[in-house]
Order: C-alpha cells, then sequence, then structure tokens
C-alpha cells in the first residue's frame, strides 16, 4: 500500500505560481509512474501530469508550458510547478502513483486562481 500526501496549494492571484508537494510513504523509485490530477466542481477529473522512472513527463494540453512535474527521490516526492496561473486552474489538485498495478491516491489540496 501507497500513502500520498499532498500540500502547498492555496490561493494565488491570476498571473502568479505555486508549488505542490506529494510525499509518499514509501521510495518512490518502487512506483513506476507518479503524476497529478485535478478536478473542478461539476467537472470531470482531469490528467494534467505524469512522471516515469525514468524522469520523463506528459502534460496534458491544458498546462502544457505552464507546469513542472519533478521527482525528488531523497525526498520521497513528487512536485509541480505551477506558473502563469489562471482563473481556470481552480480546482482540488490529487497525487497519485501507480504501484503493483494499482492506482493510489492523495486526499487532494485545493488551489484557487482568483483576484
Amino acid at each position: 500500500q501507497v500513502q500520498l500526501v499532498e500540500s502547498g496549494g492555496g490561493l494565488v492571484q491570476p498571473g502568479g505560481s505555486l508549488r505542490l508537494s506529494c510525499v509518499a510513504s514509501r521510495s518512490i523509485f518502487s512506483i513506476r509512474t507518479m503524476g497529478w490530477s485535478r478536478q473542478a466542481p461539476g467537472k470531470e477529473r482531469e490528467y494534467i501530469a505524469t512522471i516515469r522512472s525514468d524522469g520523463s513527463t506528459n502534460y496534458a494540453d491544458s498546462v502544457k508550458g505552464r507546469f513542472t512535474a519533478s521527482r525528488d527521490n531523497a525526498r520521497n516526492t513528487v512536485d509541480l510547478q505551477m506558473n502563469s496561473l489562471k482563473p481556470e486552474d481552480t480546482a482540488v489538485y490529487y497525487c497519485y502513483g501507480l504501484y503493483e498495478s494499482t492506482r493510489y491516491w492523495g486526499q487532494g489540496t485545493q488551489v484557487t486562481v482568483s483576484s
């Protein structure tokens, strides 16, 4: 089993930045794929970023060029640097990890982009 805990959410103005962190309960070396999704009220879950064991990443078109995912094996963390935030980015952001064919989720952290 993998426990994931997100942090770093908050309220920011449009154009601002936030850095989200996801801490795993075990070495992320054993978690071949980790990433982030988000869900706004009344909207479907959107996978926005993935990062694999080799460090390769993929991003949804909606965040491409603005968000950057990274891994820090020493801290068992995956981070999501979010720049040029837009009101449309407002959502609950969830960290996930794929381990032994099971997708584990964190509890989510709220990101609100508003003036």
